[in-house]
């Protein structure tokens, strides 16, 4: 849609340098999509992945800055409640068993607002959709008839002005959780080579 919650940010840049981590080593590293609303990238370690996982795992108890959950091959990290506004992003890590080689893995990540947040962001996106193109084809159907459709037109016009609202309420957000999404990145790699503390 039009909105554009979060940016490509630095995720291009911080994530095209090669990583060499104490026995991990990311051997390629490419941004899949550059659609702004939820960033992603996927790169390969040369590490089996429940290593990798396992990593991940042991940071619930290292560190109290994130929170960190696991559901299979999928870590979810976020920031606690007493840390979170409502533009606050979370990042969606699924690291795979590479299938040509058992000791590697391949990672995919995706930055993204909280679900609930996206979800509502979206429903309104849907909604407003919706009013527009019905209060375009009032309008049209009363201008076919030669009836007044003054105030279709002007409901047409208001739903283009919410769609703009929302837009840059999307801005707002982006720029808002930019410092975020670093953090949650950097997480990310000092997770994975290893420099969490106990």
């Amino acid at each position: 849609m039009g909105s554009t919650f979060l940016p490509k940010i630095s995720v291009a840049l911080i994530l095209k340098e090669k990583y060499v981590f104490s026995s991990i080593k990311i051997n390629s590293m490419s941004i899949t999509n550059e659609i702004v609303l939820r960033p992603r990238f996927k790169f390969d370690i040369e590490q089996d992945n429940e290593t990798l996982l396992k990593l991940f795992e042991d940071s619930k108890t290292n560190q109290s800055d994130f929170i960190v959950s696991r559901v299979d091959d999928h870590v979810f990290i976020k920031f606690p409640k007493e840390k979170q506004h409502f533009w606050s992003p979370q990042l969606h890590l699924e690291i795979n068993k590479n299938d040509t080689n058992d000791q590697s893995s391949t990672l995919f990540g995706l930055f993204g607002p909280n679900p609930t947040v996206w979800t509502m962001f979206m429903f309104f996106h849907f909604i407003v959709i919706c009013l527009f193109l019905g209060f375009g084809v009032w309008a049209y159907t009363n201008w076919s008839l030669n009836t007044s459709f003054a105030i279709q037109l002007f409901l047409t016009g208001l739903m283009v002005i919410i769609w703009v609202v929302l837009y840059f309420a999307g801005r707002i957000g982006k720029k808002s959780g930019m410092n975020e999404m670093h953090e949650l990145h950097h997480f990310m790699r000092d997770t994975l080579r290893g420099e969490i503390s106990t």
